[in-house]
Formats: C-alpha cells, sequence, structure tokens
C-alpha cells in the first residue's frame, strides 16, 4: 500500500488569496478593490493546486453570488423608494435596506472564514455553498 501524504502549503502559495480576500474585505469600503480581486482569482485558480484553487472557487463565487443578491436588493429599494411616497413602501424599504446591511455582514464573514481556513493552509471544505 502506498501513503500519501497530504501536500505542505507554504506561505508563497498563500499569498494570493490572502491578497484577494484582503482585497474584497477593502472593497467593502470602497467597491472597486473586489474587481480586482475577482481577476486576481480568475487568473489564478486554473494554475492553482487543489487546496488553493477551493479558496479561489470560494472567492470567486462569493462575488458572484453577492453581487447577485445586491443587485436584486437594489432593485427592491428603488421600487420601495418609489412606493414610499404613497407610504406604502416604507416598511418594505427599511426590510430591504437591513437585508442589505446583512449581506455586507455575511460577504465580510466568508471572507474572514476563508482567511482563517487560508491561515491553517487548509483547504476551503465546501467553496460552492451558498453559506458560509
Amino acid at each position: 500500500m502506498s501513503e500519501t501524504t497530504p501536500s505542505v502549503v507554504t506561505s508563497e502559495d498563500r499569498t494570493l488569496p490572502a491578497v484577494v480576500y484582503g482585497l474584497y474585505l477593502l472593497g467593502l469600503v470602497n467597491g472597486l478593490t473586489i474587481l480586482v480581486g475577482l481577476v486576481i482569482a480568475h487568473i489564478n485558480r486554473g494554475t492553482a493546486g487543489p487546496v488553493m484553487r477551493s479558496h479561489y472557487t470560494f472567492l470567486i463565487r462569493t462575488f458572484w453570488i453577492g453581487l447577485a443578491v445586491f443587485l436584486g436588493l437594489g432593485v427592491l429599494i428603488g421600487i420601495s423608494a418609489v412606493l414610499s411616497v404613497v407610504l406604502i413602501g416604507i416598511p418594505f424599504l427599511m426590510l430591504f435596506l437591513f437585508l442589505w446591511g446583512a449581506v455586507g455582514v455575511w460577504f465580510a464573514i466568508r471572507c474572514v472564514v476563508g482567511l482563517i481556513y487560508l491561515s491553517q493552509g487548509e483547504a476551503y471544505p465546501r467553496p460552492r455553498t451558498w453559506l458560509i
């Protein structure tokens, strides 16, 4: 029987995913660095080993899921703002603004959890999940 040893992930291997996680977190404030991180993740996913590929996949999915939810909520916020003129949309506007903030918290938590797995040199266990 042959024994397989897990591949050791060096700190150099972890540098770019850590940079992308940092760009994503910084992007919560300015927005632009998330796009830079997305480009880096897409470029490096194909050549990365299995451990880092799981992080790149996780990062790419985090972006697209977050973007879809942010855009959907943005449309709902716009509709609610228009309806708030006749007082119908005010509760919906408050709800959708709360959810908008909750998605930002979800995004930040995903990045921090991913960084924790990365700092331990582990693959992200479920990179294709919608949750954390």
